[in-house]
């Protein structure tokens, strides 16, 4: 026996090489389409992309009876973002095969430190200087463009040069720099829905997640909107000076439609005006579902540029639409709901049954759909469990604060709670992997709701400690909520099964402020939490990967398949419909008809393939569902009592002791967080913060001072 393992070790490694070196050569490969992209829209607004390359491209493409022009922006803004995320989901598979077993352990490189600590910027709030560098690299990119296009075109508007068409020097330079403002916006435009992409290999294979960039669609939504809205004033400024407004009316058959510009313009401009902070959170509804806007908006900006031109906005919509297809197939079906632990704090954490095959990182969240409650909302949580502690079970916290949530408490916790509930989901999305395990101690420090992505890096670690018999970081919880009540949410560190016995081992401590008592609260005044079991419904599924065990393989063949059923049905369009009556003049064949034609075809063929995957994965993991027994039964008479509420009692179980005896109450004041950080004297030390704003920034202030070079700040987000 010993023979064979000592025999298969060095096989194992070897296969291990392989994968390294074939890993490598892909993230090398990304790297250099990706530089080359930007390189590319570096030089468009230059001469020589105008006079040399354009003219060189144009004798190779727009001949083509089977694409015509529109093949020249396929292949030169299309083509490289849909191979880039293609690679990046061979490589995140290649990745998540070789590190499944150890996501944690990721080294990260000195060099790097000094560009990962935090600065905050007004308008911007909490960056790193990584992400500064990028955003200011990304603004001089569209300076640049606008400039270059500028530098240009001016010179050749003189008064002998606008005598022709009656226009004055300055009124022909207005329109000119109204359709550079636009063509900057475009490139903004292309990378707008990159971002909110939840499970994109484009965004993980650069180490970033969708909750986590969420700040980069609202920085390129604003620049969107801003370039857009310039660019459709000097066009009115225009017409008005020009005695040109009916132009305003204008839908162009084989030209630009004006029209369809400023509808696309009004649907943006409607979605932008409720995304402002002081509207979305006092009427998120409204920012809801104004936020569907977005449709109109690019169906009216194809209408208006024509869909040759659209094909450098449409890599990254074509990613959004397979991401946000597959979500919709996900959360056809409902989901098997536990229970539900009911928190005195107006706080539950729901339960849900699902495979063992399917696993998530620490800080992951999850969307939650209760069509009792709404249809058509759907809220982001986070998980606090964690899939190797609890194989069998997802949880999530939700608190009470808007009015939905506060529905689905009322709903849950009233004295004739239901007892079932209908519940579909989205997700879970997160980050390939964590890289907690790096650092020696690991501050947390909450505020309120924010202590629920450190319930599930609690769990996690409570299983490492126990599983690997590795060192974990030692913890220090630092949690600040306003009363006594919100005291119990502490009793969420422990999963309702309750923990192994390696709990006591994991080197936690917690200080708990609560910051508007004086003192603790009489026991008579105190509510207790409850556990509520709900009855299965036959028809209620244990939540499953949509696409199965090798996801990341299944995501990069319904890419490139639809993708290249898109070309295919293209080109048969083009060379027998379109090309027969237009003859690649583009002055026949109607541009809307035109756009309206590649809009379904990218569709049916996204559709196709998605459908065929998720039911081919469907039917794979029918087994593994069917194997998840149903939890019948009536409601247990007792539930479990928080360990805070309850200090007098006896602990019943050692786990719930240790992390009672770890924790030191203090009422009516609010951590020194300078002081609880610098004295820390660990050599690598990992700070976490969530919480309100106000917390945030002190927290990454204290971190970015240099005064400390042991602390490290890890950007973390949220969602309750």
């Amino acid at each position: 026996m010993a023979q064979t393992s000592s025999s298969s070790s060095p096989s194992l490694k070897a296969s291990s090489s392989v994968t390294n070196d074939f890993q490598a050569i892909i993230m090398a490969l990304i790297l250099i389409v990706t530089i080359g992209y930007f390189i590319l829209l570096i030089v468009t607004p230059t001469n020589m992309y105008r006079q040399i390359w354009t003219p060189k491209i144009k004798a190779h493409t727009t001949n083509s009876t089977y694409f015509g022009a529109q093949g020249r922006n396929l292949l030169m803004n299309t083509f490289p973002l849909i191979f880039i995320a293609v690679l990046g989901c061979v490589y995140l598979h290649l990745w998540k095969k070789s590190n499944n077993k150890n996501i944690n352990r990721v080294e990260e490189k000195q060099k790097l430190a000094i560009w990962r600590r935090p600065i905050i910027m007004k308008g911007l709030g909490i960056v790193s200087r990584i992400e500064l560098s990028f955003f200011v690299m990304f603004i001089a990119l569209l300076v640049w463009t606008f400039a270059s296009y500028l530098h240009i075109i001016f010179p050749t508007i003189t008064p002998k040069s606008v005598a022709k068409s009656g226009e004055k020097v300055w009124e022909a330079k207005l329109e000119d720099s109204g359709l550079r403002l636009g063509l900057v916006g475009n490139i903004c435009l292309t990378f707008l829905f990159v971002p909110v992409t939840r499970g994109s290999s484009v965004l993980q294979v650069f180490g970033l997640t969708s909750e986590a960039s969420v700040k980069y669609h609202i920085w390129l939504g604003h620049i969107v909107m801003t370039l857009f809205s310039a660019h459709g004033i000097c066009y009115i400024i225009y017409w008005a000076a020009t005695h040109q407004l009916s132009e305003m009316l204008k839908w162009g058959k084989t030209d630009i439609s004006n029209l369809a510009g400023e509808l696309s313009l009004l649907s943006g401009l409607v979605l932008w005006i409720a995304t402002f902070p002081r509207i979305r959170r006092k009427m998120f509804e409204l920012f809801f579902y104004t936020h569907h806007f977005y449709i109109l908006f690019v169906v009216f900006f194809v209408f208006h540029v024509g869909v040759s031109y659209a094909c450098i906005m449409l890599p990254g919509f074509f990613l959004f639409m397979v991401d946000r297809f597959l979500r919709f197939l996900q959360s056809r079906s409902n989901v098997r709901l536990v229970s539900a632990r009911v928190l005195p704090c107006e706080t539950l954490e729901l339960n849900f049954s699902k495979t063992k095959g399917l696993s998530y990182t620490p800080t992951s969240i999850m969307f939650v759909n209760v069509p009792s409650i709404s249809k058509l909302q759907w809220h982001p949580f986070t998980i606090t469990s964690s899939s190797n502690l609890e194989p069998e079970k997802i949880s999530v916290a939700i608190k009470g604060e808007g009015s939905w949530s506060k529905k689905l408490y009322q709903m849950i916790s009233s004295p004739n709670s239901v007892d079932r509930l209908n519940v579909s989901v989205e997700g879970p999305y997160g980050p390939p992997s964590t890289h907690f395990l790096r650092h020696d101690l690991l501050v947390m420090v909450s505020g309120g709701s924010g202590i629920t992505p450190f319930i599930s890096i609690i769990r996690e670690l409570i299983h490492t400690s126990e599983s690997q018999k590795c060192k974990t970081p030692e913890i220090l919880l630092i949690s600040v909520f306003k009363n006594s009540e919100d005291l119990t949410m502490l009793d969420l560190l422990l999963p309702i099964s309750g923990a192994p016995s390696e709990t006591c081992k994991l080197g936690l401590q917690i200080e708990a402020f609560v910051t508007r008592e004086k003192q603790p609260v009489s026991t008579e005044d105190k509510k207790n939490l409850r556990t509520i079991w709900f009855k299965p419904n036959p028809s209620d599924e244990p939540i499953t990967p949509i696409l199965g065990q090798n996801n990341w393989l299944w995501l990069g063949a319904i890419i490139s398949c639809s993708f290249i059923i898109f070309l295919i049905s293209l080109g048969i369009l083009n060379r027998y419909y379109i090309y027969p009556i237009d003859k690649n003049t583009n002055d026949i064949f109607s541009y809307p008809i035109k756009a309206v034609l590649n809009m379904l075809i990218i569709c049916i063929s996204i559709v196709v393939t998605s459908s065929a995957a998720f039911v081919w994965n469907k039917r794979q993991s029918g087994t593994d569902a069917k194997q998840i027994q149903n939890m019948e039964g009536a409601t247990p008479m007792a539930s479990p009592n928080s360990w805070f509420y309850n200090a007098d009692r006896e602990m019943e179980s050692l786990p719930q002791q240790s992390l009672f005896q770890s924790t030191n109450l203090h009422f009516g004041e609010r951590p020194d967080l300078k002081r609880l950080l610098f004295e820390r004297k660990e050599s690598s030390v990992g700070v976490l913060v969530c919480g309100p704003k106000k917390m945030r920034h002190e927290v990454a202030t204290i971190c970015s001072s240099g005064l400390a070079s042991n602390l490290h700040f890890e950007s973390i987000s949220f969602s309750w």
